[in-house]
């Protein structure tokens, strides 16, 4: 039984095929291996763009609710000023009233007045003295409220501008912090085009020496003169045939003309 077992170990190429496949088990163990921690990291890949993913919408929804929240105190204020404005100008509107049936009342006391003189009817002198001590007393009174209503409304329309003017400011800085944000996302993309990706290329690549050498003259005065120096001898009016004006901002490359080029570039 023994000789039976160990007969194809004797037999001419047993060892060579035995050898293939050990090393075919062994490289099935190293795909599986590798197809197993490719996976790991893509999941961990999966799941740190899922977690910043969440964490910049959980940022938005912040800043969503923030602005809301703003803005409903903004309306709640406004609301406010305009109901207490909206109230003093009632009471305006009721002084002025008061006014004139004041002055309605003396008018009609003169009429009737008048028309008892001639019937030879007239009054007492401390009758004309009560009701006129009576109106002198209402309009000071009507003066003193006018003038109070108006003092209430000044400071009412003040906070009012003042809000809007606050307004606006906030306004306007959003819009120069989106500007802002734009043109340095503009800039981020052309030092990308010129100078590779930042994350792709770190600052110990070969292309650092470049980039320092374009970008000496933001470090330097006597760079920056050097080069201004260097630009001003081209310099030509703007109709010369043979010459144009210094461009405001970085020459950008062209596309890639051919795949050859396309692939030096990528």
């Amino acid at each position: 039984e023994l000789r039976e077992v160990v007969r194809p170990l004797r037999e001419p190429g047993y060892r060579e095929a035995l050898g293939r496949k050990a090393e075919r088990a062994r490289k099935r163990r190293l795909r599986l291996q590798r197809r197993k921690q490719e996976a790991k990291a893509a999941k961990e890949e999966e799941a740190t763009r899922a977690a910043e993913r969440e964490a910049k919408i959980d940022q938005w929804r912040a800043k969503c609710i923030q602005e809301v929240e703003e803005k409903n105190r903004e309306q709640e204020l406004k609301a406010a000023a305009d109901s207490v404005l909206s109230e003093v100008r009632k009471k305006q509107a009721d002084t002025k009233r008061m006014v004139d049936i004041l002055r309605a009342l003396e008018k009609l006391r003169k009429l009737r007045k008048e028309a008892a003189g001639r019937k030879g009817v007239c009054p007492p002198p401390s009758a004309d003295e009560a009701f006129e001590s009576q109106v002198e007393s209402l309009k000071t009174l009507l003066k003193n409220r006018t003038e109070l209503y108006e003092a209430e409304e000044r400071a009412l329309r003040v906070m009012l501008e003042g809000e809007q003017e606050e307004e606006r400011k906030r306004e306007m800085e959003k819009k120069q912090k989106k500007e802002r944000e734009k043109l340095l996302q503009q800039k981020l993309e052309i030092d990308s085009k010129l100078f590779g990706d930042q994350d792709e290329f770190p600052l110990a690549h070969l292309l650092q020496p470049f980039r320092e050498y374009y970008l000496q003259a933001e470090h330097s005065v006597a760079a920056l003169i050097q080069i201004r120096h260097e630009w001003d001898q081209y310099l030509v009016p703007a109709d010369h045939p043979e010459g144009s004006c210094i461009p405001p901002g970085w020459v950008l490359p062209s596309l890639p003309t051919n795949d050859t080029w396309a692939t030096a570039v990528r």
